[in-house]
């Protein structure tokens, strides 16, 4: 048993208002504990984060970058360590942690570029020896709220861009995983970030409803569930803060006769089994031409029986367990409803465990057909290894069973036609489009984020959107008078459009 505590101006500071346990998800043992921040700690890390911003926010962005380099080589070097950590205390396997981990650092590489991403704009002689420029403002002490499914990534996707923009942050991170947070923050330490730039604070909804609130809290993003991240949006707006919430999804994909459908097939069960189907890009619905669904279906059932489901750190792994216990039995018990009110489970991961791991938070890969838009399996975010096919008759049918869905995440298309592939980008209001592409997270130069009740807020998160929500913009006019010649001043906006004075 460990316990794990929180980062704070430097150092690591215990104690909290209670403990939090901490499972290994493939034995179902208990492995350590959280400590839970009181309001005081909270507030120690906002205090430490508001101090550290007077000098941060001032210092060069070449000595800035600096840092982000530096810190980027040791994110790289320990990617194994720190993927280990990550399978340890999520259960996904070894291979996707370190992917993960990947993705962390292409945010990082993007932000090392952050003297040219930081550039405003220059107008001379916008009136008569008058001129303007523009540029972007670091906005104080940035606050994160963060899921358990990627402890890594999420948390990389905020902080490093607002650090490297000038402010300051503090991070919750989720409770179940709490240790690869611990572990960037030393990371941050050792790469020469000032100490109280990047705090962490441990705990639950207590922490977070302090973030929302609290007046030197200038911003907050978030990655969750959809009622969690509207709230979040709606407190905080309130309190005079931006606000990022990435909240849920029910991504669907399209299969067409003309597609490739072993290529479809293969791609629909990497994006609907990997990581245990607990990520808000995977693809838990697939909606197939009738024309072809009989035989697309045998495809992803071979491809689907071949997943191996072991311990993360098993070799050749390809999905882990389940968080917890009670997620698992949720997952399972969806299946169960859908199964009660009419639909087929073609293949039941139900109930299955490794021989190696009983008592291992387990479910093997779930396919359900002949589903009904009312039932739970189609209606909620499962976040489990379910898939849930849907028989359409034409692309039509599958552009509005989208554009009827309330969420708009993501969405992917399988076709060899480029007009249908133009049709279902122009027509379907999701905020991410993969064309043959199942799971389409933008690179760290561009942005991610959803439409509809998957996004709540301004700009998106990393990239331009990124810069862009952790910066405000000034605007500077300027004229510079000759002395004791120019002293006549206007009282009116008349002639400004012609350029004058």
């Amino acid at each position: 048993m460990y316990t794990v505590s929180h980062f704070i101006n430097g150092q690591i500071v215990t104690g909290g208002r209670g403990m939090s346990p901490i499972y290994n998800p493939a034995t179902g043992e208990q492995i350590g504990q959280a400590e839970l921040a009181t309001p005081e700690l909270v507030e120690q890390a906002i205090t430490a984060a508001k101090t550290a911003y007077v000098k941060w926010s001032e210092m060069s962005l070449g000595r800035r970058t600096a840092v982000l380099f530096n810190f980027r080589e040791l994110l790289k070097a320990n990617t194994d360590r720190i993927a280990e950590i990550i399978v340890r205390e999520h259960g996904k396997v070894f291979s996707d942690a370190q992917g993960e981990v990947g993705r962390a650092l292409d945010v990082v590489e993007y932000v090392c570029g952050i003297p040219e991403l930081l550039k405003g704009e220059y107008t001379m002689q916008a009136s008569s020896a008058l001129d303007i420029y523009t540029n972007r403002e670091p906005l104080g002490v940035c606050g994160g709220v963060t899921p358990f499914n990627f402890p890594v990534m999420c948390p990389m996707w905020m902080a490093p861009v607002a650090i490297a923009c000038g402010n300051t942050f503090v991070l919750k991170p989720a409770k179940a995983d709490p240790s690869p947070s611990i572990e960037i923050a030393k990371l941050w330490q050792e790469a020469g970030l000032p100490d109280g730039v990047f705090n962490v604070v441990q705990g639950d909804r207590h922490v977070v409803a302090i973030l929302e609130t609290h007046p030197d809290i200038k911003s907050l993003s978030f990655v969750g569930s959809t009622p969690v991240g509207k709230e979040l949006h709606e407190i905080g707006a309130a309190h005079g803060k931006r606000v990022q919430a990435m909240s849920g999804a029910k991504n669907h994909g399209i299969v067409l006769a003309d597609a490739d459908l072993d290529f479809a097939a293969a791609n629909t069960v990497a994006a609907a089994f990997g990581a245990a189907g607990e990520r808000c890009m995977a693809l838990p619905v697939i909606c197939v031409e009738e024309s072809v669904a009989d035989q697309f279906i045998d495809l992803v059932m071979e491809k689907s029986k071949k997943v191996l489901v072991a311990d993360g750190m098993t070799p050749g792994a390809d999905m882990g367990a389940i968080i917890t216990a009670s997620e698992r039995d949720r997952i399972e018990q969806i299946v169960t409803e859908a199964e009660a009110a009419g639909a087929e489970v073609l293949l039941d991961g139900r109930g299955w465990r490794p021989a190696d791991r009983p008592n291992g938070f387990f479910t093997g890969p779930t396919i359900v057909d002949k589903v009904t838009l009312d039932m739970r399996a189609y209606v909620e975010e499962i976040f489990g290894p379910v898939l849930v096919v849907l028989r359409i008759k034409d692309l039509e049918e599958g552009i509005s069973l989208i554009q009827n869905n309330p969420y708009g995440n993501g969405a992917a298309l399988f076709t060899s036609s480029g007009y249908a592939a133009r049709k279902f980008t122009r027509e379907i209001p999701v905020g991410m489009i993969g064309i043959n592409v199942p799971i389409p997270v933008p690179v760290a130069y561009h942005s991610f984020g959803g439409w509809q009740d998957s996004f709540f807020g301004e700009s998106k998160i990393y990239g331009p959107e990124g810069v862009k929500f952790f910066t405000a913009e000034k605007a500077i006019t300027q004229r510079w008078p000759e002395p004791k010649i120019e002293t006549e001043a206007t009282f009116h906006f008349a002639g400004a459009s012609q350029g004058e004075s």
